[in-house]
């Protein structure tokens, strides 16, 4: 079985499980909804703040519900030994990682569709340049994905990950925060210059951690 096929297996698996209970929708989504929601009632007075701070706001959002998404990912894998199937599986452990990060990336991205079409909504944003906002979007996403995989895994045997995770998890992703949230400013101001060095930082990023989780997936889900 090739890495690729293998990868697609572990991913469809992830995606099939959430597309039967439906907790991206349920819950990881309407949680980044509120959060918007909240920010825009509180910033509604002054509609100048509330477009400057979108991006920041966006971002921050994305990265709540990653935390959320990649708690799942793992839990599921707590139920009924499916860890130890994951384990006697026989498949690699690179593909274990892309896979569920590819999982990861994709409910991701379908949540950022939504956030999206809020923030123009309701904080009266024009995304003016898409090309570079999209590529931005898409490295930070691959990189939230891969570290919040990486982290996963390693805190996935201890009774509290669900706490665990986000300590470990987000200051390590900070540098994605700040990437992504500069790109964003930078496309919605209508200067794509200003967005290329981010979107590179942010790609070296999402390289160097699925790198990272490739070579260490495996020997971190035995431990586990």
């Amino acid at each position: 079985m090739t890495l690729w096929r293998e990868v697609r297996l572990v991913a469809g698996k992830d995606l099939r499980i959430e597309a039967r209970s439906r907790v991206t929708i349920q819950q990881v989504l309407p949680f980044g909804l509120i959060v918007l929601l909240l920010f825009a009632f509180a910033l509604d007075p002054d509609r100048g703040v509330l477009r400057r701070v979108a991006p920041g706001l966006f971002w921050v959002t994305v990265l709540l519900s990653a935390l959320l998404a990649v708690s799942r990912s793992f839990g599921i894998e707590a139920d009924n030994g499916a860890r130890d199937g994951l384990r006697l599986s026989g498949l690699d452990g690179p593909a274990l990682f892309l896979g569920k990060a590819l999982a990861v990336v994709v409910e991701l991205l379908a949540l950022e569709v939504v956030l999206a079409a809020c923030i123009v909504v309701l904080y009266w944003v024009e995304l003016n340049t898409l090309f570079p906002l999209v590529l931005a979007t898409l490295a930070a996403t691959v990189g939230v994905a891969a570290t919040g995989t990486l982290y996963g895994v390693l805190a996935a045997g201890l009774r509290v990950r669900e706490t665990l995770v986000p300590v470990l998890l987000l200051p390590v992703v900070a540098p994605v925060l700040l990437g992504a949230t500069r790109a964003w400013e930078a496309a919605i101001d209508g200067v794509p210059s200003d967005a290329w060095p981010w979107v590179g930082l942010l790609g070296v990023f999402a390289l160097l951690f699925t790198a990272i989780g490739m070579l260490a997936f495996g020997p971190l889900l035995e431990e586990a």
